[in-house]
């Protein structure tokens, strides 16, 4: 499954890749890309574990910008 997430509150581009190099290393996930630019999340995970994953990357974000958020619809 391929998914994209608007990010709120991702105000530098060196925490947007250290977002995605710590995404691509959660268990499941085949692709992952953040772009500062347009504020988007891209996630490319198992589809059984989606839901787990997007738990995952959204601690990952918090840790590395602690206001920044997953818009999840």
């Amino acid at each position: 499954m391929k998914k994209t997430f608007k990010l709120e509150e991702l105000d530098c581009a060196n925490c947007a890749a250290k977002m995605e190099r710590a995404i691509r290393e959660i268990d499941g996930v085949t692709q992952a890309t953040v772009s500062f630019l347009t504020q988007k999340l891209t996630i490319e995970a198992e589809d059984e574990r989606f839901e787990e994953i997007v738990k995952k990357a959204a601690k990952v974000c918090k840790k590395v910008e602690p206001d920044c958020r997953i818009i999840i619809k």
